[in-house]
């Protein structure tokens, strides 16, 4: 097949689903939006494409050389993949807002399955395990564990270059597997404020502040994901093993701020971004009357992860068998 040839539109509809999927992943505090990405099989051409836009890629648009731009950063595949997370955060927003705060325990039991799952399958995707990839898979799940500890920031600064400084750090989360952007917009204050403004843009709530808010914050993004996209690109093609061993870390670490059995320290607050959530021991856990259904959930997510992922490696074993024949 050609370098040159339009993927299909089975294709484009596979890479939608997957960016609504890792949409829906990115505002849930705990989920990583990379993490899907890396079990669909994408995230090595997505940290690609987006560190090629670069100078190369400048240059060629000032050119007006739009087709090589266009084939250099992969853009079919990115605004593809983008709009699929988009009609994923837009869509979830509302309804994430209100799992987390009615429905808490089982919402998060789903969530904890699913990074138990995606961990093993990172872990599998490591070649070899010498001392630095366990030392990798110990330290990135150390900081991990350490990173959701974190107190929350109750009284963040009201100003739009905070809203660019939050864009920047949780964009950079985001893509990375195990570290999710929406716990690092919780820690810095600003989660439910970005997914409040979404959740009233799609129901009409528009206003001056509102749309600059989004546009700073959307800036933060951008900029921040230019810049650390490099990096990754650079890291995993030098040291793809020991990077792997580090993602699977975060994710493992991470299932500390996902532990499904939490007290609410804020009972008498009904608003989801000031409410304050304590894990609870083994011993509370084990007495809790949620326990049989968060373990079931727990368990069917973990299932449709590794059904997903073996789907994922169907489509591209028929990708490649497809391109051989052709």
């Amino acid at each position: 097949m050609s370098q040159t040839s339009p993927p299909g539109p089975r294709v484009n509809i596979q890479i939608l689903l997957s960016g609504f999927l890792m949409g829906g992943a990115d505002i849930i505090p705990g989920v990583a939006g990379g993490t899907v990405a890396l079990i669909l099989g994408i995230y090595t051409r997505l940290v690609t494409a987006i560190s090629r836009i670069d100078s190369t890629f400048i240059s060629c648009l000032l050119q007006r050389k739009f087709r090589k731009a266009i084939q250099h950063a992969d853009l079919q595949f990115l605004f593809t993949l983008g709009a699929g997370i988009a009609a994923g955060v837009i869509s979830l927003a509302g309804l994430m807002h209100f799992l987390l705060l009615n429905y808490h325990t089982l919402t998060l039991a789903v969530f904890f399955g699913l990074i138990v799952a995606s961990s093993w399958l990172v872990a599998k995707i490591v070649q070899r395990w010498n001392a630095a990839e366990y030392a990798g898979v110990l330290l990135g799940g150390l900081f991990a564990f350490w990173l959701v500890g974190l107190p929350l920031f109750q009284q963040p600064p009201n100003s739009f270059a905070y809203l660019f400084f939050c864009g920047t750090v949780a964009i950079c989360a985001m893509i990375l597997p195990g570290i999710s952007g929406a716990f690092i917009l919780l820690l810095l204050g600003k989660y439910a404020e970005i997914t409040g403004m979404i959740k009233g843009l799609v129901h009409g709530e528009i206003s001056g502040e509102i749309v600059l808010s989004i546009i700073t914050f959307a800036a933060g993004c951008l900029f921040g994901l230019l810049g650390f996209s490099k990096l990754l690109k650079l890291l995993l093609s030098k040291y793809e093993s020991i990077m792997m061993a580090i993602l699977c870390g975060f994710m493992i670490g991470s299932l500390r701020k996902l532990w499904p059995f939490q007290k609410d320290m804020t009972p008498d607050i009904t608003e989801l971004k000031h409410k304050i959530y304590q894990n609870l021991p083994m011993n509370d856990a084990l007495n809790s009357t949620e326990l049989l259904p968060a373990i079931c959930l727990i368990v069917l997510a973990a299932i449709c992860v590794l059904a997903l992922e073996k789907w994922a490696s169907g489509v591209q074993k028929a990708k490649s068998l497809s391109e051989n024949i052709e």
